[in-house]
């Protein structure tokens, strides 16, 4: 997930963190917002999902400009 992310954002994002968990915990944040918790929603997040999260936030990327 993080790769398709970087495939997507790396000309406007400046870095994405993974940070190992427990319990099956699995949480997506843009800067401090909280875009996707597994915990609440309770089923693991689709990467169609993530990306559209962080396009929700930061503007989508014009497909010309993808990775």
């Amino acid at each position: 997930m993080v790769q398709a992310i970087l495939d997507k954002f790396e000309h406007y994002i400046e870095s994405v963190t993974v940070i190992p968990g427990r319990g099956g915990v699995f949480e997506v944040e843009v800067g401090d917002q909280l875009v996707f918790s597994k915990k609440e929603l309770g089923r693991h997040a689709t990467i169609e999902e993530v990306i559209a999260s962080i396009d929700a936030i930061v503007g989508p990327v014009p497909e010309s400009q993808e990775g």
